[in-house]
């Protein structure tokens, strides 16, 4: 591929093995291209790119199974005793199989009538963060960038993961209720695909970011415009639509891997 190594720097002490190799040759396209083949048998992630700009200053992630560990609909429906049947819509949806919108009326019509006591239940029974996020968000918001949270899901869990995590703001959709009961309907208009995509080009416009300076992370189908607009778009355990069309993924690491892309030593991580 023509590219040679010139340099390289450790990102992390101890038996740890994150390296920085800076390359001198072709652009990080070319590179990447010719990199997939070789790597795939490999148990590690990895991200090529451009030095300058590397660190984001703005971060767009989505919720469900990326900065929580689970599909909060689907533990949801395991409440209603529903979990198998709108477990398979969801993996279908995040795979791009069916048409995100469409996927989400039907499941949200299903829980209707369950009590909206069950988001609760939900939310501190099954909802944690996933390894990272928490480390990710904050060492990015105290390196001054801004980060946003924003999901297909529902706003009962992006507020309170927002806050648990330490996003700046977040984005979802919203369940009808009335009398203490879902009422199987979602507030118009429905978050997905591209308005996941209006949220990053919104919130960079907002605070003056190019999109080049931009980072977005998700796993599912909807989150597939804001990777691609997106300077660096990592798909995290994602799906293959997702994965194939990232600039970068995460299939081994935690979600620290991101800062390590963007060039942050370990030392410089905040852990509390």
């Amino acid at each position: 591929m023509g590219a040679a190594g010139s340099s390289s720097r450790r990102l992390e002490a101890g038996d740890s093995a994150v390296t920085d190799v800076f390359l001198d040759g072709p652009d990080a396209a070319t590179v990447r291209a010719a990199l997939q083949g070789p790597m795939t048998d490999q148990q590690l992630d990895w991200c090529v790119q451009p030095v300058r700009g590397r660190k984001k200053r703005l971060l767009i992630a989505d919720m469900d199974s990326t900065i929580i560990n689970v599909e909060c609909l689907d533990e949801l429906a395991d409440f209603a005793g529903l979990k198998a049947e709108i477990s398979a819509i969801t993996e279908r949806a995040m795979s791009g199989e069916l048409a995100f919108e469409g996927a989400l009326r039907e499941r949200v019509a299903m829980l209707k009538g369950l009590p909206v006591s069950a988001l609760q239940a939900a939310y501190d029974q099954r909802v944690r963060l996933n390894p990272g996020a928490r480390t990710l968000v904050r060492t990015m918001t105290n390196f001054s960038a801004r980060c946003m949270l924003v999901s297909g899901g529902f706003s009962f869990f992006t507020s309170r993961v927002a806050q648990a995590a330490g996003f700046h703001s977040h984005r979802a959709n919203v369940l009808g209720e009335a009398d203490g009961k879902l009422t199987g309907l979602v507030d118009d208009p429905i978050l997905g695909r591209q308005a996941k995509f209006a949220a990053l080009s919104e919130d960079a416009k907002l605070f003056g970011v190019p999109l080049a300076e931009t980072l977005a992370v998700g796993d599912g189908a909807n989150d597939l415009a804001m990777i691609a607009a997106s300077g660096l778009g990592v798909a995290y355990r994602a799906k293959p639509i997702v994965a194939a069309q990232a600039h970068a993924k995460v299939d081994h690491a935690d979600l620290t891997a991101l800062l390590y892309f963007q060039g942050y030593r370990a030392d410089e991580f905040v852990t509390d």
